[in-house]
């Protein structure tokens, strides 16, 4: 390893040279197995090359880059396909950051994990790279937009027939990721670094109302079965009942509402919502969860209408790993004294996967306006430069313990 610091200049011109595939106005589309998604997975793989590293491509799109020397590596990365005309650093930061550390001879390998933003299916690539996907998953998996079956896409991709990559985790001493922040927090309290506590866990519920389709005009008040009242009877009893179990991070989102039919003159016959909430301790996630079960159910007896509760997904909560963590911590009071702040992530992350079966930290970095998810998502050149000089020390602390 040298000693010198990292190359915050090459670290710049790597992630703009990047952008530059797919670009889209400020930001970049480069959606899950496009072709501009694989071009971008080959100019990762030919820049490992250059920094000495072995380059592997998966079957489900995965990339990676080994470091050749013996001993045990630290593993870094996030990903680099990105959602639909968005930024040009959520995920890349990540992986050309550990090139960048690469670069600089520790001994890391980079990865770029497959469909983090979930175009095929629930973390794809670093779910595949610990086994807990499926061939059957692989099978039934379509895109979540226009249904395309992910075989179909890998083959299109050229991935078809290719193994898919196995993480050994007794290879690595752990995980790091750099991320941007996604959200205001350090921009507002004025602050240039954010260790990451840990990844809020998260679960996804389905809520159903089942009424009566009927006319709206012929149909009196006291006859009605309408779903769509049942539906937001149980959201505004989670808007007043939430606030007194939740903790200070504690965020909820009913991000979608169907009604069937869904015309103006026809009372809804069913209605649908998708509802979340995410908090980074597991008993304020069951204390929310019985607290949700128990609305629904109060609804459910007490309206026309049936209403029913389904689990869709859940994923836990993940701390980061205490020694990494303080590893962090004292490298971004060294290059940015008294301006940064530990604070969990509300969104989730490739970490999230890689933390069960191999210790994990995570490090954020300022978004200009809390913007992501969005062309015009931006951080400023020496907050990234801050953020890799915080990741470099602390990679170089973690190897040397």
């Amino acid at each position: 390893m040298r000693d010198a610091a990292p190359d915050t200049a090459r670290f710049l011109a790597d992630l703009h040279e990047l952008r530059r595939i797919g670009a889209f106005r400020t930001g970049v589309h480069r959606p899950t197995y496009t072709p501009d998604d694989m071009r971008s997975r080959e100019w990762l793989m030919a820049k490992m090359r250059e920094v000495g590293l072995e380059p592997e491509m998966d079957g489900i799109g995965n990339v990676i880059g080994r470091h050749k020397g013996p001993g045990r590596t630290l593993l870094a990365g996030s990903h680099i396909e990105t959602q639909d005309e968005a930024g040009w650093l959520d995920g890349a930061l990540g992986v050309v950051a550990a090139l960048a550390l690469a670069r600089e001879g520790l001994p890391v390998d980079v990865i770029a994990f497959a469909d983090e933003e979930g175009h095929y299916g629930d973390f794809l690539g670093s779910r595949s790279a610990i086994g807990l996907v499926t061939e059957a998953e692989m099978d039934a998996a379509r895109h979540a937009t226009h249904g395309k079956p992910l075989r179909e896409a890998l083959r299109e991709a050229g991935l078809e027939g290719r193994p898919r990559l196995r993480l050994d985790p007794a290879r690595y001493e752990g995980f790091l990721e750099l991320h941007i922040e996604q959200g205001s927090q350090l921009e507002a309290a004025g602050m240039r670094s954010g260790p990451v506590t840990g990844i809020v866990g998260v679960r996804v519920w389905r809520i159903r109302a089942l009424g009566q389709q009927d006319h709206t005009g012929g149909t009196t008040m006291a006859e009605r079965k309408d779903a769509a009242v049942a539906a937001m009877r149980v959201l505004a009893a989670i808007d007043d009942q939430f606030p007194m179990l939740a903790g200070p991070r504690t965020t909820w989102t009913c991000g979608r509402i169907a009604l069937t039919p869904n015309a103006p003159h026809v009372i809804a016959g069913e209605a649908e919502m998708i509802f979340q909430f995410r908090d980074l301790s597991e008993e304020v996630l069951d204390r929310l969860e019985e607290r949700l079960r128990r609305i629904v159910q109060e609804v459910d007896r007490r309206d026309r209408c049936a209403v029913t509760l389904e689990p869709v997904s859940r994923a836990a909560a993940a701390p980061s790993a205490p020694a990494f963590h303080a590893a962090i911590c004292r490298a971004a009071e060294r290059h940015a004294p008294g301006a940064w702040a530990a604070m969990p992530s509300g969104a989730i992350h490739d970490a999230q996967w890689m933390a069960r079966v191999m210790p994990a930290a995570m490090l954020f970095t300022p978004s200009i306006g809390g913007i992501s998810h969005h062309w015009t998502e931006d951080t400023a050149a020496a907050d990234l430069e801050l953020s890799l000089r915080i990741l470099h020390d602390a990679a170089r602390e973690i190897l040397a313990a």
